[in-house]
């Protein structure tokens, strides 16, 4: 099993949102704010090698938004979708499945791009696209908090180019990559685990987003029910600290990855480390 891992982009939102209730006091001092109250995100992908086949996890915003929706995403480096995957020794032919954690546009939107007659195209032609089916469901007939969120360009060419699959319930896609259902951050999320040399790698999504989102509390105002994401986090975080889980944070901007530690104020992350330093202790 080959693994590879690269930040497609950054990009600014606010601190409050990604904070729920937890006051700025608190908040800022772990991961600051600017003058705006914007703080910046990493966009992550993880590619995963193994059997004859190349899986890439989540795929960024895209290129196909017009320049008012780009203005509010505040998009900074990174080094593209197809470029960084270049880096890596691949081309876009070469993916056999993208794995959609869920469908918000900073996840999916890489996915599909307008040709110069301004149809749509499959970015990976030669890939399944999947996503579990609660989430195809949900995303397709949104609700009002998250309708911003599901861009139907990034979605339904998907099904209509003939790539779509809908994963029904959880298990191993091939031998050694789990796909796990969380539904408090948005219904049917999929976050992977990955087994590789013996040890679980877990690729956090929106589970997790940071570091610093640990502790039970710290829930973003993003998800759509918050009660189920404290109870799914206490939960995954007692099976990953007794599993010696390692975390790869898909928008943490000052870390790829951390362990977890029993402290007296309850689980939290170690000090974060690059997957570069992951890679040398597998």
């Amino acid at each position: 099993m080959k693994l590879s891992y690269f930040n497609i982009t950054n990009f600014k939102v606010d601190g409050g949102a990604m904070f729920g209730v937890v006051p700025k006091v608190l908040w800022s001092r772990v991961y600051p704010a600017d003058e705006n109250n914007l703080i910046p995100l990493a966009l992550k992908s993880l590619v995963v090698e193994t059997q004859g086949r190349v899986i890439l996890f989540d795929n960024g915003i895209g290129d196909k938004q017009d320049e008012k929706f780009m203005s509010h995403v505040y998009a900074f480096g990174g080094e593209g979708l197809v470029n960084g995957l270049a880096q890596r020794g691949y081309q876009p032919a070469d993916i056999t499945d993208v794995v959609l954690t869920h469908l918000h546009y900073d996840h999916c939107g890489g996915g599909v791009y307008r040709d110069t007659n301004g149809e749509y195209r499959l970015t990976f032609p030669n890939a399944q696209y999947h996503v579990s089916r609660m989430q195809w469901e949900w995303a397709t007939n949104p609700n009002s908090r998250e309708a911003d969120a599901y861009l139907p360009e990034n979605l339904l060419p998907m099904s209509d180019l003939g790539a779509l699959n809908l994963i029904e319930q959880e298990g191993e896609l091939v031998s050694g990559v789990e796909l796990r259902f969380f539904h408090g951050h948005t219904r049917g999320q999929i976050i992977p685990i990955i087994n590789h040399n013996g040890r679980k790698l877990v690729f956090t999504a929106d589970l997790f987003p940071f570091r610093s989102h640990i502790p039970l509390s710290w829930i973003m105002s993003y998800d759509v029910e918050p009660l189920k994401t404290l109870k799914e986090k206490e939960m995954f975080l007692k099976e990953a600290l007794d599993g010696a889980y390692i975390f790869i944070y898909q928008h943490d901007y000052f870390a790829d990855c951390s362990q977890l530690q029993l402290t007296p104020k309850g689980i939290r992350a170690t000090e974060g480390f690059s997957f570069e330093e992951l890679m040398k202790q597998l």
